[in-house]
């Protein structure tokens, strides 16, 4: 059995542009806001991704001189998952987390105005104490608003980095762009047609111009500019 901090390379999240049959083990990301699919270790990002280091010890290195930021918040563990829509910062470059067409993880170049802001998924909602509603995002964020009924579960939020203000609220419907997460057209945009709730187990589905798929694959991202996306680089 391997570490909880490593996994075999051939038992790699297939999101992961890395090559299977280099060497055994791979850095686990630490269990966090994102999933294993959706994220990949700061670690592997630096080193075999964007190639700032030839090794884990320098990436170490890296990171204890606090030159590296997420969502604009200075991070120092090798581990941390940095997934969909998180802001990476080396310095003075700043990537952001996509998928490509292939679904692959790609951390594409931005600007240092882009990187001030974050688009997030609104997943749920909760009311805490003293009444006040909580709204739950999909990188694990918790965020608290005074009028409950304005947001709904798959609307998403522009936040400002690293103050986490929100700058803008995208409500998800009829003619609001969306970023595809999943399913055969993933890495794609398309505007919202109509949205369709079932009233059963069966998942709730979304219908575009050209084909439909279920809500879980969908991000309303409205005029939020993401980086554009190959099938392979």
């Amino acid at each position: 059995m391997g570490s909880n901090s490593h996994l075999k390379r051939l038992a790699m999240p297939r999101s992961w542009p890395l090559p299977r049959k280099t060497t055994v083990w791979v850095t686990r990301p630490r269990p966090g806001a994102h999933s294993i699919e959706r994220c990949m270790p700061i670690n592997l990002i630096i080193r075999d991704i964007l190639g700032y280091a030839k090794s884990t010890r320098e990436v170490r290195s890296i990171l204890h001189k606090g030159l590296v930021k997420v969502d604009g918040r200075i991070c120092k563990d090798p581990r941390r998952g940095v997934g969909l829509m998180d802001v990476l910062s080396l310095g003075d470059e700043h990537y952001r987390c996509v998928f490509d067409h292939n679904g692959r993880l790609r951390y594409k170049s931005i600007s240092a105005k882009d990187a001030e802001s974050k688009v997030c998924q609104i997943t749920g909602k909760s009311t805490i104490k003293g009444g006040m509603t909580q709204l739950n995002l999909h990188d694990g964020r918790n965020i608290i608003v005074d009028d409950a009924a304005k947001y709904s579960t798959n609307d998403s939020l522009i936040l400002s980095l690293p103050s986490q203000e929100v700058k803008e609220h995208i409500q998800f419907g009829e003619g609001t762009r969306c970023y595809l997460t999943g399913g055969v057209h993933i890495g794609a945009f398309a505007d919202v047609v109509s949205y369709d709730v079932k009233r059963s187990s069966m998942p709730n589905e979304v219908q575009f111009p050209e084909f439909g798929t279920t809500v879980t694959n969908v991000f309303a991202v409205g005029g939020f500019e993401l980086p554009t996306t190959g099938g392979a680089e």
